[in-house]
């Protein structure tokens, strides 16, 4: 795929997400002729609408140190046709939320287990 045509398909993926009512990534990260595409995002709602959009399966979270600020990274992402897309939200976390670095997911509810009725 020529550099136009990946421009082309990456635009195309962006503006295909906001038609279906998703908010336009506050940065787009294009990589010339490395097939990666970068898709920065305001708000966790705004990272779970386009990783559910589209279909990221592999997800990660990183915590680390911003000059005395901790930061919570989490990436989704997924390959479209050769090409690496992925959804970053970084989130400014403090020690008071320390339940909230440990879980991968946050808006998450753990699953309930009901018991099967007895005849």
């Amino acid at each position: 795929m020529t550099e136009l045509a990946t421009r082309a398909q990456a635009f195309g993926l962006i503006a295909e997400g906001v038609a279906a009512g998703l908010s336009a990534p506050w940065r787009l990260y294009l990589a010339r002729g490395c097939r990666y595409l970068s898709l920065s995002v305001g708000d966790r709602t705004e990272w779970n609408a386009w990783r559910t959009h589209l279909g990221c399966p592999e997800l990660s979270v990183r915590v680390y140190d911003a000059g005395g600020e901790i930061r919570r990274s989490s990436v989704a992402e997924v390959v479209l046709d050769g090409c690496r897309v992925s959804v970053e939200l970084v989130e400014e976390v403090s020690t008071d939320d320390l339940d909230r670095l440990l879980v991968a997911d946050p808006t998450t509810v753990e699953p309930t287990t009901v018991e099967p009725e007895e005849r």
